[in-house]
Protein backbone atom coordinates (compact mmCIF):
# COMPACT_ATOMS: atom_id res chain seq x y z
CA UNK A 1 0.00 0.00 0.00
CA UNK A 2 1.32 3.43 -0.89
CA UNK A 3 0.26 6.76 0.48
CA UNK A 4 0.95 9.88 -1.49
CA UNK A 5 -0.47 13.35 -1.52
CA UNK A 6 -0.67 15.86 -4.28
CA UNK A 7 1.97 18.09 -2.68
CA UNK A 8 4.49 15.23 -2.53
CA UNK A 9 3.95 13.33 -5.75
CA UNK A 10 6.81 11.18 -6.93
CA UNK A 11 7.45 8.95 -9.90
CA UNK A 12 6.63 5.84 -7.87
CA UNK A 13 3.32 5.37 -9.70
CA UNK A 14 5.14 5.25 -13.04
CA UNK A 15 7.56 2.60 -11.80
CA UNK A 16 4.71 0.56 -10.34
CA UNK A 17 2.61 0.82 -13.47
CA UNK A 18 5.37 -0.20 -15.84
CA UNK A 19 6.35 -3.11 -13.62
CA UNK A 20 2.77 -4.33 -13.64
CA UNK A 21 2.31 -3.74 -17.34
CA UNK A 22 5.41 -5.73 -18.13
CA UNK A 23 3.92 -8.90 -16.67
CA UNK A 24 1.73 -11.23 -18.64
CA UNK A 25 -1.87 -11.78 -17.47
CA UNK A 26 -1.03 -15.49 -17.31
CA UNK A 27 1.39 -14.87 -14.45
CA UNK A 28 0.25 -16.03 -11.02
CA UNK A 29 -1.37 -13.62 -8.60
CA UNK A 30 1.70 -13.90 -6.39
CA UNK A 31 3.72 -12.19 -9.10
CA UNK A 32 1.17 -9.40 -9.40
CA UNK A 33 0.74 -7.77 -5.99
CA UNK A 34 -2.38 -5.78 -5.28
CA UNK A 35 -1.84 -2.04 -5.45
CA UNK A 36 -3.79 0.49 -3.39
CA UNK A 37 -2.89 4.07 -4.22
CA UNK A 38 -4.11 6.44 -1.51
CA UNK A 39 -4.31 10.05 -2.60
CA UNK A 40 -4.94 12.79 -0.04
CA UNK A 41 -6.15 16.25 -0.98
CA UNK A 42 -4.31 19.34 0.32
CA UNK A 43 -2.30 17.33 2.84
CA UNK A 44 1.18 18.70 3.51
CA UNK A 45 4.08 16.58 4.72
CA UNK A 46 4.12 18.63 7.94
CA UNK A 47 0.61 17.36 8.74
CA UNK A 48 1.79 13.81 9.47
CA UNK A 49 3.54 12.58 12.59
CA UNK A 50 5.78 10.30 10.48
CA UNK A 51 7.17 13.50 8.96
CA UNK A 52 7.70 15.21 12.30
CA UNK A 53 4.33 16.72 13.23
CA UNK A 54 4.14 16.96 17.02
CA UNK A 55 0.67 18.39 17.63
CA UNK A 56 -1.15 15.67 15.74
CA UNK A 57 -0.72 11.91 15.66
CA UNK A 58 -1.41 9.84 12.55
CA UNK A 59 -0.70 6.23 13.60
CA UNK A 60 -2.17 4.45 10.56
CA UNK A 61 -0.24 6.55 8.07
CA UNK A 62 2.82 6.16 10.28
CA UNK A 63 2.52 2.36 10.04
CA UNK A 64 2.68 2.54 6.25
CA UNK A 65 5.67 4.87 6.44
CA UNK A 66 7.46 2.54 8.87
CA UNK A 67 6.85 -0.51 6.69
CA UNK A 68 7.65 1.13 3.37
CA UNK A 69 9.47 4.07 1.85
CA UNK A 70 9.16 7.61 3.16
CA UNK A 71 9.97 10.26 0.57
CA UNK A 72 11.88 13.28 1.85
CA UNK A 73 12.70 14.95 -1.45
CA UNK A 74 9.57 14.68 -3.57
CA UNK A 75 8.60 16.84 -6.51
CA UNK A 76 5.12 17.21 -7.94
CA UNK A 77 3.83 18.19 -11.36
CA UNK A 78 1.36 20.59 -9.77
CA UNK A 79 0.18 21.55 -6.29
CA UNK A 80 -3.47 21.90 -7.29
CA UNK A 81 -6.37 19.52 -7.90
CA UNK A 82 -7.02 18.85 -11.57
CA UNK A 83 -3.50 19.16 -13.02
CA UNK A 84 -1.93 16.88 -10.42
CA UNK A 85 -4.61 14.24 -11.03
CA UNK A 86 -4.23 14.58 -14.78
CA UNK A 87 -0.52 13.88 -14.44
CA UNK A 88 -1.20 10.86 -12.24
CA UNK A 89 -3.67 9.35 -14.70
CA UNK A 90 -1.74 10.08 -17.91
CA UNK A 91 1.93 10.43 -16.99
CA UNK A 92 1.96 13.75 -18.88
CA UNK A 93 2.99 17.14 -17.59
CA UNK A 94 -0.29 19.04 -17.27
CA UNK A 95 1.28 22.33 -18.28
CA UNK A 96 1.96 20.84 -21.71
CA UNK A 97 -1.76 20.51 -22.45
CA UNK A 98 -4.35 23.27 -22.45
CA UNK A 99 -7.44 22.78 -20.35
CA UNK A 100 -5.82 21.03 -17.41
CA UNK A 101 -6.33 23.87 -14.94
CA UNK A 102 -8.68 23.51 -11.97
CA UNK A 103 -12.00 22.46 -13.47
CA UNK A 104 -15.52 23.52 -12.48
CA UNK A 105 -17.87 20.77 -11.41
CA UNK A 106 -19.65 20.65 -14.76
CA UNK A 107 -16.55 20.33 -16.95
CA UNK A 108 -16.23 17.78 -19.74
CA UNK A 109 -13.75 14.90 -19.45
CA UNK A 110 -10.23 16.15 -20.26
CA UNK A 111 -8.51 12.76 -20.60
CA UNK A 112 -8.81 11.36 -24.14
CA UNK A 113 -10.50 7.98 -23.96
CA UNK A 114 -8.00 6.51 -26.41
CA UNK A 115 -4.93 7.59 -24.43
CA UNK A 116 -2.64 5.43 -22.33
CA UNK A 117 -3.58 5.77 -18.68
CA UNK A 118 -2.45 4.32 -15.39
CA UNK A 119 -5.56 2.13 -14.93
CA UNK A 120 -5.39 0.95 -18.54
CA UNK A 121 -1.86 -0.28 -17.98
CA UNK A 122 -2.98 -2.26 -14.95
CA UNK A 123 -5.89 -3.73 -16.93
CA UNK A 124 -3.51 -4.90 -19.64
CA UNK A 125 -1.54 -6.69 -16.94
CA UNK A 126 -4.65 -8.59 -15.83
CA UNK A 127 -5.72 -6.38 -12.94
CA UNK A 128 -9.24 -5.40 -11.91
CA UNK A 129 -9.20 -1.63 -11.57
CA UNK A 130 -11.28 0.65 -9.38
CA UNK A 131 -11.50 4.26 -8.28
CA UNK A 132 -13.23 5.44 -5.14
CA UNK A 133 -13.31 9.09 -4.13
CA UNK A 134 -12.66 12.44 -5.72
CA UNK A 135 -12.37 12.57 -9.52
CA UNK A 136 -12.12 16.23 -10.70
CA UNK A 137 -11.09 15.43 -14.27
CA UNK A 138 -14.40 16.19 -15.93
CA UNK A 139 -17.31 14.03 -17.06
CA UNK A 140 -19.14 13.68 -20.34
CA UNK A 141 -18.41 15.33 -23.67
CA UNK A 142 -19.89 18.73 -22.94
CA UNK A 143 -20.42 21.22 -20.13
CA UNK A 144 -24.18 21.25 -20.75
CA UNK A 145 -24.59 17.60 -19.79
CA UNK A 146 -27.63 15.67 -18.64
CA UNK A 147 -27.00 14.62 -15.04
CA UNK A 148 -30.14 12.51 -14.91
CA UNK A 149 -29.19 9.70 -17.28
CA UNK A 150 -25.89 8.01 -18.06
CA UNK A 151 -23.07 10.43 -17.28
CA UNK A 152 -20.18 9.44 -19.54
CA UNK A 153 -17.43 9.30 -20.63
CA UNK A 154 -15.68 9.30 -17.29
CA UNK A 155 -13.48 7.03 -15.17
CA UNK A 156 -14.86 3.84 -16.71
CA UNK A 157 -13.90 5.02 -20.19
CA UNK A 158 -10.27 5.74 -19.25
CA UNK A 159 -9.52 2.36 -17.66
CA UNK A 160 -11.47 1.80 -14.44
CA UNK A 161 -13.67 -1.30 -14.24
CA UNK A 162 -15.48 0.21 -11.27
CA UNK A 163 -15.92 3.79 -10.10
CA UNK A 164 -17.61 5.42 -7.13
CA UNK A 165 -16.82 9.12 -7.16
CA UNK A 166 -18.00 12.62 -6.73
CA UNK A 167 -17.52 14.72 -9.86
CA UNK A 168 -15.13 17.46 -8.75
CA UNK A 169 -14.46 18.74 -5.23
CA UNK A 170 -16.52 18.73 -2.06
CA UNK A 171 -16.91 22.50 -2.30
CA UNK A 172 -18.35 22.40 -5.85
CA UNK A 173 -21.74 21.36 -7.16
CA UNK A 174 -23.15 18.91 -7.96
CA UNK A 175 -22.79 17.47 -4.46
CA UNK A 176 -23.67 13.91 -5.43
CA UNK A 177 -22.08 10.49 -5.74
CA UNK A 178 -21.79 8.68 -9.08
CA UNK A 179 -21.45 4.92 -9.22
CA UNK A 180 -20.11 4.06 -12.64
CA UNK A 181 -22.34 6.14 -14.97
CA UNK A 182 -25.24 7.00 -12.69
CA UNK A 183 -25.93 9.40 -9.83
CA UNK A 184 -26.67 7.45 -6.67
CA UNK A 185 -30.18 7.76 -5.17
CA UNK A 186 -31.43 10.13 -7.86
CA UNK A 187 -35.20 10.64 -7.87
CA UNK A 188 -36.39 10.91 -11.50
CA UNK A 189 -39.11 13.25 -10.29
CA UNK A 190 -36.50 15.65 -8.92
CA UNK A 191 -33.98 16.06 -11.78
CA UNK A 192 -30.64 17.76 -11.25
CA UNK A 193 -29.51 20.88 -13.08
CA UNK A 194 -26.11 22.56 -12.67
CA UNK A 195 -24.88 25.99 -13.71
CA UNK A 196 -21.63 27.80 -12.98
CA UNK A 197 -22.58 31.13 -14.55
CA UNK A 198 -25.91 32.03 -12.95
CA UNK A 199 -28.21 31.00 -10.15
CA UNK A 200 -30.78 28.34 -11.00
CA UNK A 201 -33.61 26.92 -8.93
CA UNK A 202 -34.93 28.12 -5.61
CA UNK A 203 -32.28 26.83 -3.21
CA UNK A 204 -30.81 29.53 -0.98
CA UNK A 205 -27.25 30.63 -1.64
CA UNK A 206 -24.49 31.56 0.76
CA UNK A 207 -24.37 35.04 -0.70
CA UNK A 208 -28.05 35.72 -0.16
CA UNK A 209 -28.51 33.88 3.14
CA UNK A 210 -25.26 33.69 5.15
CA UNK A 211 -27.36 33.19 8.28
CA UNK A 212 -28.17 29.66 7.05
CA UNK A 213 -24.53 28.57 6.93
CA UNK A 214 -23.20 26.20 9.58
CA UNK A 215 -19.69 26.60 8.16
CA UNK A 216 -18.50 30.08 7.30
CA UNK A 217 -16.59 30.29 4.03
CA UNK A 218 -13.39 32.21 3.39
CA UNK A 219 -14.05 35.47 1.57
CA UNK A 220 -13.05 35.60 -2.07
CA UNK A 221 -13.03 31.83 -2.66
CA UNK A 222 -16.44 31.64 -4.31
CA UNK A 223 -18.14 29.54 -1.65
CA UNK A 224 -21.33 31.58 -1.81
CA UNK A 225 -23.34 29.52 -4.29
CA UNK A 226 -26.03 26.94 -3.55
CA UNK A 227 -26.18 25.90 0.10
CA UNK A 228 -26.04 22.14 0.56
CA UNK A 229 -26.01 20.66 4.06
CA UNK A 230 -25.56 24.13 5.55
CA UNK A 231 -22.42 24.81 3.47
CA UNK A 232 -22.12 27.27 0.60
CA UNK A 233 -20.69 25.72 -2.56
CA UNK A 234 -19.02 26.98 -5.70
CA UNK A 235 -21.63 27.02 -8.47
CA UNK A 236 -25.38 26.51 -8.49
CA UNK A 237 -27.58 23.44 -8.62
CA UNK A 238 -31.23 22.57 -8.33
CA UNK A 239 -32.99 19.28 -7.75
CA UNK A 240 -31.53 15.98 -6.59
CA UNK A 241 -32.51 16.55 -2.96
CA UNK A 242 -32.36 12.84 -2.05
CA UNK A 243 -29.06 12.35 -3.90
CA UNK A 244 -27.16 15.15 -2.17
CA UNK A 245 -24.51 13.93 0.22
CA UNK A 246 -24.07 14.82 3.89
CA UNK A 247 -20.49 16.01 4.35
CA UNK A 248 -20.11 14.22 7.67
CA UNK A 249 -20.76 10.88 5.91
CA UNK A 250 -18.59 11.29 2.80
CA UNK A 251 -15.43 9.75 4.28
CA UNK A 252 -17.17 6.69 5.72
CA UNK A 253 -19.09 6.20 2.46
CA UNK A 254 -15.92 6.23 0.39
CA UNK A 255 -14.23 3.90 2.86
CA UNK A 256 -17.11 1.41 2.69
CA UNK A 257 -16.99 1.40 -1.11
CA UNK A 258 -13.21 0.96 -1.13
CA UNK A 259 -13.42 -1.95 1.29
CA UNK A 260 -16.21 -3.46 -0.80
CA UNK A 261 -14.03 -3.33 -3.93
CA UNK A 262 -11.15 -4.98 -2.05
CA UNK A 263 -13.43 -7.70 -0.65
CA UNK A 264 -14.96 -8.46 -4.03
CA UNK A 265 -11.58 -8.70 -5.76
CA UNK A 266 -9.48 -10.27 -3.02
CA UNK A 267 -8.83 -13.42 -5.01
CA UNK A 268 -7.54 -11.65 -8.12
CA UNK A 269 -4.93 -8.95 -8.63
CA UNK A 270 -6.47 -5.50 -8.28
CA UNK A 271 -5.53 -1.84 -8.49
CA UNK A 272 -7.51 0.58 -6.34
CA UNK A 273 -7.12 4.34 -6.62
CA UNK A 274 -8.51 5.65 -3.32
CA UNK A 275 -8.80 9.41 -3.80
CA UNK A 276 -9.69 10.89 -0.44
CA UNK A 277 -11.18 14.34 0.02
CA UNK A 278 -9.48 15.24 3.31
CA UNK A 279 -8.27 17.76 4.33
CA UNK A 280 -9.60 19.86 1.42
CA UNK A 281 -12.35 22.37 2.19
CA UNK A 282 -15.10 22.32 3.25
CA UNK A 283 -13.84 20.71 6.44
CA UNK A 284 -16.82 19.10 8.10
CA UNK A 285 -15.70 15.88 9.83
CA UNK A 286 -17.94 13.16 11.21
CA UNK A 287 -19.20 13.85 14.73
CA UNK A 288 -16.77 11.36 16.28
CA UNK A 289 -13.82 13.47 15.07
CA UNK A 290 -15.11 16.99 15.79
CA UNK A 291 -12.96 18.69 18.38
CA UNK A 292 -10.65 15.70 18.83
CA UNK A 293 -7.45 17.18 17.41
CA UNK A 294 -7.33 20.41 19.37
CA UNK A 295 -6.30 22.04 16.09
CA UNK A 296 -9.69 23.02 14.72
CA UNK A 297 -11.57 21.43 11.86
CA UNK A 298 -8.47 20.97 9.70
CA UNK A 299 -6.79 18.92 12.39
CA UNK A 300 -10.00 16.97 12.94
CA UNK A 301 -10.28 15.94 9.28
CA UNK A 302 -6.63 14.87 9.24
CA UNK A 303 -7.45 12.49 12.08
CA UNK A 304 -10.44 11.32 10.05
CA UNK A 305 -8.14 10.73 7.08
CA UNK A 306 -5.83 8.64 9.23
CA UNK A 307 -8.78 6.60 10.50
CA UNK A 308 -9.88 5.90 6.93
CA UNK A 309 -6.36 4.83 5.96
CA UNK A 310 -6.58 2.31 8.80
CA UNK A 311 -9.72 0.85 7.24
CA UNK A 312 -11.95 1.13 10.33
CA UNK A 313 -9.20 -0.39 12.48
CA UNK A 314 -7.57 1.66 15.18
CA UNK A 315 -3.77 1.64 15.05
CA UNK A 316 -2.01 0.10 18.02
Amino acid sequence: MFIMNRNLLSLLFIVTAFTAAGQSPSKSKANRPNVIYIYADDLGYGDLSCYGATKIHTPNVDKIAAAGIRFTNGHCTSATCTPSRYALMTGEYPWRKKGTGILPGDAALIIPTDSTTLPNMFKKAGYKTGIVGKWHLGLGNAVAKDWNGEVKPGPNEVGFDYSFIFPATADRVPTVFLENHHIVALDPNDPIAVDYTKKIGNDPTGKEHPELLKLKSSPGQGHDGTIVNGIGRIGYMSGGKLARWVDEEVSSTFLAKAEGFIEENQHKPFFLYFAMTEPHVPRMPATRFKGTSGLGLRGDVILQLDWAVGGNNEAA
